[in-house]
């Protein structure tokens, strides 16, 4: 299964992260601050379990230090309700979050809805509204120049992609994208977007579209 980085200063709910996680096979690895997470945690972990919150280096300062470094999903653990640092953490480079206090059976729901995501493997490339994708290797491509997006935008960007034309809900887009029906994920949809929108700029490119009142699609061909 997954090797599970969780980094929280509240060592009781360290304790049932480990617990919770470790009953579905993960293995997981407990630090107690963002200023421990080192090069080597960020070369094996499958996802990356992240407090907002800690004393020195809080958790937005920890993934931005290490984003380039780990190639897996980072979900943020915060107890701040306010969608505007929810909306920073994603723009930092985070692919979701989960709101404290959390149901554990939410948690794990979550952390393996990233995990199966990610280690999705078809085999071929398609190339939608002057974007390749790489199926495979879950990255995509504006000519031979990476657009470097985080798990989270690529599953979303992807989905769009290949229902070009389809118009959905930022609901149906959280639930196809990560197989799991979340409860406030909505901002985390919109954030994605603007952020894969930001990229897809820079290369002179803007397929994807606002359906008012609806949600988003992918710019028929």
């Amino acid at each position: 299964m997954a090797h599970i980085l969780a980094v929280d200063d509240d060592r009781d709910l360290c304790d049932l992260l480990r617990t919770a996680l470790e009953r579905d096979g993960h293995t997981v690895t407990v630090l107690h601050s963002g200023a421990e997470v080192a090069e080597r945690h960020c070369a094996w972990a499958d996802c990356i379990l992240l407090d907002v919150m800690m004393p020195g280096e809080d958790g937005f300062a920890t993934c931005r230090r290490v984003r380039t470094l780990a190639d897996c999903p980072i979900l943020f653990l915060t107890a701040r309700t306010e969608e505007a640092d929810v909306l920073r953490g994603l723009s930092l480079g985070g692919d979701d979050y989960l709101t404290k206090p959390f149901r554990l059976a939410e948690l794990r729901a979550r952390v393996n809805a990233h995990l199966r995501r990610q280690n999705r493997a078809p085999s071929h490339r398609v190339q939608r509204g002057g974007v390749t994708f790489d199926l495979q290797a879950g990255e995509a491509f504006c000519g031979e120049i990476p657009l470097r997006l985080t798990r989270g935008e690529y599953a979303l960007c992807e989905y769009l992609a290949l229902h070009a034309g389809c118009t959905f809900s930022k609901e149906q887009l959280y639930e196809a994208a990560f197989g799991f029906d979340g409860t406030a994920d909505t901002s985390a949809v919109t954030e994605h977007v603007k952020n894969i929108r930001a990229k897809l700029r820079a290369c002179g490119l803007q397929p994807i579209e606002t359906v008012w009142g609806i949600g988003y699609r992918w710019k028929s061909e």
